[in-house]
């Protein structure tokens, strides 16, 4: 495998992913089918935007993603 592993393109990909959920139609579906729909789009778009967010690195192998949580202060 002649791949190179880039985090930053891997971070790049979930802010896309992030995009593509916020963008994606609601199918036509009604009542329990749909609220479960709408749940998971949410669930998918929170945690691609959690790693969208996040600074990787790949050092010895090892990936780290840090992601900073705290609320933004305003100024």
């Amino acid at each position: 495998m002649d791949e190179v592993f880039e985090p930053q393109e891997m971070i790049d990909r979930f802010k896309l992913r992030a995009e593509a959920v916020k963008a994606r139609q609601i199918p036509p579906v009604e009542g329990q089918e749909r609220r479960l729909f709408v749940e998971q789009a949410r669930l998918d778009y929170f945690d691609f935007s959690i790693i969208a967010d996040g600074e990787a690195t790949l050092e010895d192998g090892v990936l780290t993603i840090r992601v900073d949580l705290r609320p933004k202060q305003e100024s």
